[in-house]
Formats: structure tokens, sequence, C-alpha cells
């Protein structure tokens, strides 16, 4: 049950029945302060501006023809013309009933589309750092719950198995006579990598070489398309055990990387100069924009293939964008990537929409997002100033939680070995996770360890916590959760908050599909926690008045946990039973 879509069908009937320009909508909001009723709605205003009369009477002329009945309590006139909407108590029992009796809370799967989630895309020859760590999370959170909706999911995992970086490593390895008899682990390579730039930035002649190599390689070079494939083969059989640690749905058969596009890339080029698109300059192709202007104003010229017939990152992405929609049909194509390379995108999609490539019903999305900070307000890194490698981060999160667990603040005397070790893992990875999805993504954030893994405030352990409080409800009253079938009764206000809050899971979940934004559901399952919380202290449930309200207590306090644990799902974070 999505509340506000039922609400504002309804309102925005009665503005078009009371003569309101139909391009004027009813702007239904969650109130913010809910003593003023559960919703608000805000488009009366901008109506009445169009129509010349004023807001007040329009509002009443629209209650006049609103039909609410059943659904709302009250509905009344608030300063120049909102309109504060009470849900009616008995509707929300109704509602609450048919979420519970369903395993996907009453939420209805969309009509299915085909969504490409671009995320990840770590380097190939490079350890996974810190600074993979947004991509992955919010664009996995963001694939799993557009996949819980309905939609056909393609995730993505662009990888940068491809490039200069190739040239340069095959060149070093060359240069160190590795014949490639013996296994060479990822950590080594990511300090080949390292050696190898300090010689392309150094050395004319390597660098020369490295470049070559890149030719041959996109030529199709035996030895070095050998040597590539070794150096992928070892990073994606790393990567994949930190998705695994990390519980990211990825796995290898999302790998998409540049690699995949290369005998694209000519017939590329070949047709945007056929179109009229591309043309040469000094031997190189490029594409003049006028949608995107350089420093002088000109239009900004993209270059797609070098004066030594290499390609560029916008060749291959050009290349893809195609791809994703002539061959994997999508409807949407959403990519995670830091706002960095915001304006690299738009140019690629001009070209792709200049070129006929991909109409413009087909959504293309750039979800960017800021950085991860340290305490100094600085990009996060080690006190050497070293990029944190996503491994050693996880494992100091393991750590911590371990000794959070074994500290005053959880009873750990009857929790075994096995047992600790895995709430330590689902705390710290909870944790960590957590960390980034609460967090608006277009936001740059300081990481602090002490906040994320307390108890306290917006956190996974808090959320996890309130997760089996509730849980341990049930088992004290070893009650069969399926014969909880008595009448529902919101008698108290803070019985009807709740009962508002748990129905507005659906448009929470819907914001949060459209607009790739995490954080609005991490807010919703934080605040849904908090007013649990404040109902179990005061309002008894086991030692309820009565049976009838002991069981329309406990049927509230079941599609809490049910949502808190499906919203922690959904966001790729795990529950336990007992903390």
């Amino acid at each position: 049950m999505n509340i506000n879509i039922l609400i504002s069908e309804k309102v925005n009937q009665a503005m078009l029945a009371v003569g309101a320009p139909a391009h004027c909508k009813a702007q239904v909001r969650q109130s913010v302060n809910t003593k003023f009723g559960d919703y608000q709605v805000n488009g009366l205003m901008a109506a009445a501006k169009q129509l010349g009369v004023p807001s007040n009477q329009l509002a009443k002329k629209v209650i006049s023809m609103l039909n609410l009945d059943g659904i709302a309590r009250s509905v009344d006139i608030a300063g120049p013309g909102f309109i504060n909407i009470v849900l009616d108590s008995q509707w929300l029992a109704t509602q609450i009933a048919i979420a519970l009796a369903s395993p996907r809370l009453g939420i209805l799967p969309y009509s299915p589309q085909t969504i490409v989630v671009d995320y990840s895309s770590p380097n190939v020859a490079k350890e996974m750092h810190v600074g993979h760590l947004r991509s992955t999370i919010i664009g996995d959170a963001s694939a799993r719950i557009l996949e819980f909706l309905g939609h056909n999911v393609i995730r993505a995992n662009h990888i940068g198995d491809w490039g200069t970086h190739f040239g340069m490593l095959i060149a070093y390895l060359e240069k160190v006579e590795y014949g490639g008899e013996s296994e060479i682990k990822l950590s080594s390579l990511d300090n080949f990598y390292r050696k190898a730039k300090n010689n392309f930035d150094r050395d004319p002649d390597f660098a020369q070489k490295a470049r070559n190599y890149v030719v041959k390689l996109q030529s199709g070079d035996s030895y070095c398309l050998q040597m590539w494939r070794k150096l992928v083969n070892i990073t994606i059989v790393q990567n994949q055990k930190i998705y695994d640690r990390l519980n990211i749905t990825l796995s290898q058969d999302n790998v998409m990387g540049e690699s995949m596009y290369n005998n694209m890339l000519p017939g590329i080029v070949a047709d945007l100069k056929a179109k009229g698109l591309a043309v040469e300059k000094a031997g190189a192709t490029l594409v003049f924009l006028n949608e995107c202007k350089n420093k002088e104003g000109k239009p900004m010229g993209v270059i797609i293939q070098k004066t030594d017939g290499a390609y560029l990152y916008t060749t291959t992405d050009i290349a893809c964008a195609k791809y994703r929609y002539e061959t994997l049909k999508a409807d949407r194509i959403i990519y995670y990537i830091d706002s960095r390379q915001h304006q690299h995108l738009l140019q690629v999609w001009t070209i792709v929409r200049k070129a006929g490539y991909i109409p413009e019903t087909v959504l293309l999305e750039h979800h960017m997002f800021g950085m991860i900070l340290g305490q100094n307000r600085k990009p996060f890194k080690t006190r050497e100033g070293v990029t944190i490698k996503l491994n050693d981060l996880l494992d100091e999160a393991l750590k911590r939680a371990r000794s959070l667990i074994l500290s005053k603040h959880i009873n750990v005397d009857d929790i075994n070995i096995v047992e600790l070790e895995r709430l330590a893992q689902v705390i710290s990875i909870g944790a960590v996770k957590y960390a980034e999805l609460s967090k608006n993504r277009t936001s740059n954030y300081i990481f602090n360890w002490d906040e994320m893994l307390s108890f306290d405030g917006n956190t996974a352990p808090y959320i996890q916590y309130a997760y089996t409080r509730i849980r341990s409800i049930f088992k004290r009253s070893a009650l069969n959760e399926q014969l909880f079938t008595g009448h529902i009764s919101l008698e108290d206000e803070q019985e009807h908050l709740l009962a508002v809050r748990l129905l507005q899971y659906q448009e929470t979940i819907a914001i949060v599909a459209r607009d790739g934004t995490p954080h609005v559901l991490c807010a919703y399952l934080y605040n849904l926690a908090v007013l649990f919380s404040s109902f179990y202290e005061n309002y008894p449930i086991l030692n309820a008045n009565s049976d009838k309200q002991r069981q329309s207590r406990l049927q509230l306090a079941l599609l809490t946990s049910r949502t808190l644990q499906q919203g922690l799902n959904l966001l790729g974070i795990d529950t336990v039973e007992r903390m």
C-alpha cells in the first residue's frame, strides 16, 4: 500500500473537479509534525495563484469534493491553504492486517523494466580500496531494491580491464623478466603497478614501449592477450572474495569490463564519421559538442581515437551504452560513479543521443556520490597517507565489533565462539555498510569508527538490536506467530503513529528506487525502530490489559520486526535473532 499515491490520486481528482489546472498537482507529503496530521497537501497555493482565487477558498472547495471516506478520520485546512489529513485508525488496522498476511508485507511488484545498474567498477591489477566502497555498497542496495520491486536488474561491474595501465604492466613484467610461469598475488601485482607507473613517468623509452603494448593488445596480439587474461583473472578472483565478505550480490558473471567492447570501437568511430559527428584533426578523431563548451566558450572537442590509433575511455563508454540498449534491451541505465566523472558521462550521453544509439525514452542517470573523509576532513587514508585497502578496513571493523560484543553492553555469558564470530561478522559488515548508506550519497562524510559501531543513534547496531529486542518478545510469549489472527485495535496515539509509519514502508522504497537514495530507507528504519522503542517502553505487550489488546500489540510488533528485517536485507545488511 502506497498511501501517498492513494491520497494524491484522490486530491488530484478533487482539484480537477473544482477547475484547477491539470498541471497543478496535489503535492502530498508526510507531515513533518505529526500533531498536525499524518499527511499534508501543499499544492493548492500554486493552483490558487493560477486561478486567481484565495488559496483558502480553493482548499474549502477541494475538501468539499474530496472523497476520503473510510480512509481519513479528519481533513482540515491550515494556514493559507494547506490541507492536513489524519488517517482513520480502523482503515490503518485493516491495512496492517493485509501487510502481515503478505510475505512481501503488502508491497505489490511494479510493471517490470530492464534496468542496468553500473556499480563497483574496480581497476584490474590493483587491490580494492576505500574509494570503491561507496559505489559498491550504494549500487548494490539500489540493485536489490529495484529487483525486489519486480524489475529485471542487470548488474554491470564495468571493471577497468583495458587501457594504458596494461601496457605499463606488460612492459614492466617483461623488464623484470617475469615469464608467467609463477602465480602472482594481487598485493604483489599492486606493487608491480606502482613501479610500472614510476617507470612510465620517468623513462621515455619505457613509456613508448608501454604505449606500443596498448596498441598491440587492442589489435589482438597473442602474447599481450595471454598476459592480460592472467592479470584480469588474478584481480577478479580476489575482488569476489571481498564482495562475498561484504554481502554484495555481484558475481563473476556480472563482470562487464572495458575489454568487452573492444571489437565495437572501430565501427563506432567509422559510424560517427559517416554521420558527420566525428572529424579528423591533426591525426586524431574528435567529436565537437555544442552542448559542452571549453574554457574559451567554444564547442568542446572530445577525442575518440588518438593519433597512434588507440581508443579512449570515451569511445569505450559510447560502445558500452550502445550495447546496453541494443543488446541488453535496457529501459533505464544507472551509473554509480563518483561526481568527478559527471562531465565525462554527459559527453558520452550527448554523443550516443546525437548518434541515435539510445532514444530519449531510455533513461540515463548518473547517481553520483561524494567522498569519504578522515577526521582531518581530507580523503580517508592511513597516517602515512596511503589509501586504505578494503580488506584492511573490514579486518579492523571485525576486530572492533568483536571487542564491542565482549564489552559490558552485550550479554555474552552463553555465547560460544562460533556464535561470537558470526555476531561480530554481522555487526561489523552491517556497521560499515550502514555508515555509507545512511548518508546522502551526494555529500562527503567523515568516517568515524565510534559512531558507526554505536548502539545509540542512527546506526546498524541500533536497528539490529531493535530487531532482536522484538524477537525476544515472541520467544518469551511462546506463541505461534502464524496464529495471530485477532482484530487489530489502534486505541492509543502511539499505536496510531506506529501503524502509519509501518504503512509508509512502500512509499519509502519507491523514493529510493526512483532516486537511488538509500539514506531515505535508512532514516525510515531508524525512525521506525525509535517509534517502536517508545511504544514498547510505554505500552505493555505481553502484560496488556486483555488478550484482545495483547494480540493486537503483538501483531504490531510482528510487522515491525518483519519490516526492519526486510528493510535491512534490501540494504544488504543481515540480522540475528539475539545480541
